[in-house]
């Protein structure tokens, strides 16, 4: 039940299609055109379309983000600005995000267009973002939506006529462009988003997926993707009353989504823009009344009593005291660092399938079938990390394992059982007629030691490639091996 994700890479394999590349390479000139044209092909490989791809895409949701941060400029003023720059650029998972080709991402861009809308007071404007977002890209923003109008309603930012008359337009728009986009790539009769609901919230099948209790959001995700604005952003809804208006919808949505048991950062990602603004008033507060005797109160609550070593001493004094902001700011750069190099390690397959084209090429011409299973799709493997022939591939689900070998797989790109506690375990379930060729490993967890480096980063065999054995070229090439 994913047709939205499907519908939006068919969207950017048309975008970046090698056809596409032609068109464009045969206007520049005319002298040398094939040649021109060849060596564009060559360069465009699936690899560089996913590094556009997300490039473009990067590049449309921070152009999104810029247009917010414009409009928080005017509303709050440049030093709340300068504070919700420094916040969002210091979070992992938010920059990280901007890139990835989701639904949600692209309902994200549109979510930063809606918000600075309505900071200017265009509130007709940011409804119909909002339904377009809902309608195309993700329908659980309708849970975004509802809380945002209803507030809009009862502080009589707008009637309930005038926002039917400005609203039913583009949300009959937005329902046809999106049937008629998706009918075409599918062939046949379908709303994307429709479905997803309908599958999600009625048949509450989504637990399917896996499950989390009901607080996940605010005691794991949002303080791992906010990071020291965490804090900041409650406090901001306490001290400064301009703030509240803007965050209760946002809070609203993320109480709502916490109902349904599946539970995913990227799900409430649209969220965090404007949670960061009540986290930047905050830092502005604090920055502003740094001098005050109240407020210097606060930041010993915050910080407790800090020793710093001067001279080969230690001394207690608050004139070597770190400001709270700049605390704050030191600790989401180190969760920071600390996230990208777990990220770099948390998509194994990818590795994998890298790996398996650039050692498991064989001489002859024939076709080589590589089945991936579930986890690797789902932790690195794309449309984009495929070869072309005589590379072939399968995600089919469900295969039983005997079925492997008859159906004459080349490579077996498989997870490693998670009730197998050692290799020796997992070898004995190897498939029959095919051998375990190399492990990859990846990210596991987080290790904090007394001694330097404080923190390290613990990896563990992932998933395995395993290799026909009747194919005798397979074996005589020499693998990583899997102990």
């Amino acid at each position: 039940m994913n047709y939205a994700s499907c519908s939006e890479k068919a969207c950017y394999s048309l975008l970046f299609s090698h056809r596409s590349v032609d068109c464009l390479v045969f206007g520049v000139a005319n002298c040398g055109a094939n040649q021109l044209a060849a060596a564009v092909k060559d360069l465009c490989t699936h690899c560089s379309c996913f590094w556009l791809v997300r490039l473009a895409l990067g590049c449309v949701v921070l152009s999104t983000l810029r247009f917010f941060r414009v409009q928080v400029r005017h509303k709050f003023g440049h030093q709340v600005e300068a504070f919700f720059v420094i916040l969002t650029a210091l979070q992992f998972h938010l920059l990280f995000y901007c890139t990835r080709p989701l639904p949600n991402i692209l309902a994200l861009a549109i979510a930063n267009m809606a918000y600075a809308y309505w900071l200017r007071g265009n509130f007709y404007k940011a409804l119909n973002c909002l339904i377009f977002a809902t309608i195309v890209f993700r329908c659980d923003m309708l849970l975004l939506l509802c809380p945002l109008a209803l507030e809009l309603l009862l502080t009589k930012s707008i009637s309930l006529w005038e926002a039917i008359k400005y609203c039913i337009g583009p949300t009959l728009l937005s329902i046809g462009f999106s049937i008629m986009v998706d009918s075409i790539m599918w062939k046949k009769i379908l709303w994307p988003e429709f479905e997803v609901f309908w599958f999600n919230s009625v048949l509450n099948r989504s637990s399917e997926w896996g499950t989390h209790s009901f607080h996940w959001y605010f005691t794991s995700a949002l303080p791992r993707s906010l990071l020291a604005a965490y804090p900041l952003f409650l406090l901001g809804v306490l001290i400064d009353r301009r703030v509240l208006i803007f965050v209760l919808p946002v809070f609203s949505f993320i109480l709502l989504y916490s109902k349904l048991p599946h539970k995913e950062l990227r799900f409430i990602i649209s969220s965090v823009p404007m949670l960061n603004l009540s986290a930047a008033a905050a830092a502005n507060r604090i920055y502003n009344n740094r001098k005050k005797t109240l407020w210097k109160f606060l930041n010993l609550f915050m910080l407790g009593l800090f020793f710093i070593r001067l001279d080969g001493h230690f001394i207690c004094c608050h004139k070597y005291v770190l400001h709270p902001n700049i605390l704050f700011c030191l600790c989401s750069l180190g969760c920071t660092i600390v996230f990208f190099l777990a990220s770099y390690d948390n998509y194994p397959s990818g590795n994998a399938l890298k790996d398996l084209h650039h050692i498991g090429h064989l001489n002859n011409t024939d076709e080589l079938w590589v089945h991936i299973d579930a986890f690797s799709a789902m932790n690195g493997i794309s449309r984009f990390c495929e070869n072309d022939s005589p590379w072939r591939y399968s995600k089919e689900e469900g295969i039983p394992p005997e079925e492997f070998f008859r159906r004459n797989f080349t490579y077996l790109v498989r997870q490693r059982p998670r009730f197998c506690l050692t290799f020796e375990e997992s070898e004995q379930l190897d498939v029959d007629g095919f051998k375990c060729l190399q492990h990859v490993s990846g990210f596991s967890r987080v290790r904090l030691q007394s001694r330097l480096p404080p923190i390290i980063l613990v990896k563990e065999p992932k998933l395995y490639v395993h290799g026909n054995t009747k194919i005798k070229d397979i074996m005589q090439i020499k693998w990583g091996g899997c102990s």
